[in-house]
Formats: C-alpha cells, sequence, structure tokens
C-alpha cells in the first residue's frame, strides 16, 4: 500500500499505533517487519491522506489568448527568449506543425 509518507514515518505509525507486524527474513539489519493490513490500518492510513496538502483550486482561463499570456507571464526571462526565437525562425506554421495541428 503506498502512503506517500517516509519509512521512518510509518515505523512510528506501526509503534504508537500497535499494528501487527511480522519480521521479513533474510534482509540485512534484521529490521525489515511486514505490517498486516487490516481493517484499524487501513482507517489510520486514508485518515491521514490530505491533511498536508493544500487546498488546490484550478482555473482555466476560457480563451487562448488569456492562456498564452498567463503562460508566458510564468516563464523565466531565459524561457521567453527561447521561445520569441523558436516563433522568429520557424514561424507559426513551423509551431502549428510542431504540435501537429493541420491548417484547415
Amino acid at each position: 500500500m503506498e502512503t506517500g509518507v517516509s519509512r521512518q514515518t510509518v515505523n512510528k505509525w506501526v509503534k504508537r499505533e500497535n499494528w501487527t507486524t511480522q519480521l521479513r527474513p533474510g534482509v540485512q539489519g534484521g529490521k525489515a517487519r511486514l505490517i498486516h493490513i487490516d481493517e484499524r490500518v487501513e482507517k489510520f492510513i486514508q485518515s491521514t491522506r490530505n491533511l498536508h496538502e493544500p487546498v488546490a483550486r484550478y482555473h482555466v482561463p476560457a480563451d487562448s489568448t488569456t492562456l498564452l499570456l498567463r503562460t508566458l507571464q510564468q516563464m523565466s526571462p531565459a524561457e521567453q527568449q527561447k521561445l520569441s526565437a523558436l516563433i522568429l525562425r520557424i514561424g507559426i506554421k513551423g509551431i502549428l506543425q510542431r504540435l501537429d495541428i493541420s491548417e484547415e
């Protein structure tokens, strides 16, 4: 089960929540353990999800002009220069071809 947290955090949970584990033989150091995933463990892990993630709100501009301007504003000056050079070198037709957009 993927938790999205470090191994150390999981080990703290195992000790604090008194989860059932089993020694995993053949691992150097002898510290590797398998955690028995029961209902209690699943509930705990579900309760910890998204605790540290900020709520994200996404808004996509409706028109392409606003989207392009916002994209350019987020680019570094060096990235903006490279994009300008590309547009000047290959033109809009070349950009559309690279995007696999045919002229219709």
